[in-house]
């Protein structure tokens, strides 16, 4: 049924038709995480990165209420140009295609466009998670709950570190959502390596990555994986630097009485801002070691799937 929604680039669709690997990537990044035309170059570069290893990049939005899996460059520029593009989760998919509207995909819809089309790793920044006071806002991002729903696994640099991530973990738990961590023992803090908080399982190699979703996926074990993915060292950034920076974007954000959806672009924004920019270029080195490592763990997870 929902496939008459569904609009599968040529090169995507074949890649997936003869079982080559494919990795998923958002489009919130491009329309809401940078400023053109750095979320442009970024977001080919990426792609370029994906194929590099050997995988097929596929890039999702929604372009005039229909639902996109494998965007062209022509696409991609009016993305990172258009305005009123409209931030989607799962809540609005289906209200952004009745109106025709066009929509930048989150964690949470990019899994579940990336899953229609038979999709199975994703390649993103950072998840989303429980922000800072949520025991009275009760703000979680839809992107947990859609970890514990959809069969795709997710390579990020971990939970943005502009959330709780104690509590963000104790939510995947509750959920059944594993969270692993790719050469480390620890979960990264987005952009930073560190966070003090300690991963469910460590895993060395994209070849054990890739059995281990193979197997996951073979049991009929419903949901997604987390997958960590520490940002490069050379473009980690100082804890300290970082934390103030998100203390103080934190406190103008409860000064303005900002909520909901807009509270993590609010924040990447005033981030950046107060730390001259040196975010978003840490922001889109770990976009690209995510890409690379999902790629290589898309042709293993492949070649097991032969």
């Amino acid at each position: 049924m929902f496939k008459k929604y569904l609009d599968i680039s040529q090169e995507v669709r074949e890649a997936l038709k003869t079982n080559k690997a494919v990795v998923a990537l958002e489009s919130t990044i491009i329309s809401h995480g940078m400023p053109y035309p750095k979320n442009v170059e970024t977001a080919l570069t990426v792609e370029r990165i994906v194929r590099d290893n050997g995988a097929i990049p596929a890039t999702i939005a929604i372009l005039n209420g229909r639902l996109k899996v494998g965007l062209s460059p022509e696409e991609i520029e009016f993305l990172g140009k258009a305005k009123n593009v409209v931030k989607t989760s799962r809540r609005d998919i289906p209200f952004i295609l009745s109106k025709g509207l066009t929509g930048a995909t989150t964690v949470a819809s990019t899994m579940i466009l990336a899953e229609m089309a038979g999709i199975k790793i994703f390649a993103t920044g950072g998840v989303g998670g429980v922000h800072r006071g949520a025991e009275t806002s009760f703000d979680i991002s839809a992107d947990l709950i859609e970890l514990s729903n959809t069969n795709v696994a997710v390579v990020c640099a971990g939970a943005k570190s502009i959330l709780d991530i104690g509590l963000t973990l104790e939510y995947l738990e509750t959920h059944g959502v594993p969270v692993v961590g790719y050469q480390t023992d620890e979960l990264p803090a987005f952009y930073t390596t560190h966070s003090g908080y300690h991963v469910d399982y460590r895993v060395d190699t994209v070849e054990e990555m890739a059995l281990a979703l193979h197997t996951k996926w073979a049991l009929n074990l419903k949901g997604g994986v987390l997958i960590a993915n520490p940002i490069p060292q050379a473009y980690a950034m100082d804890p300290k630097v970082i934390n103030t920076a998100i203390l103080e974007a934190v406190r103008q954000q409860n000064e303005a009485g900002i909520k909901g959806k807009e509270s993590t672009p609010f924040l990447l924004a005033k981030v950046k801002e107060l730390t001259g920019g040196d975010s978003l270029d840490s922001n889109i080195q770990l976009v690209y070691n995510n890409a690379k490592v999902g790629a290589q763990i898309a042709v293993h997870l492949a070649l097991l799937n032969k």
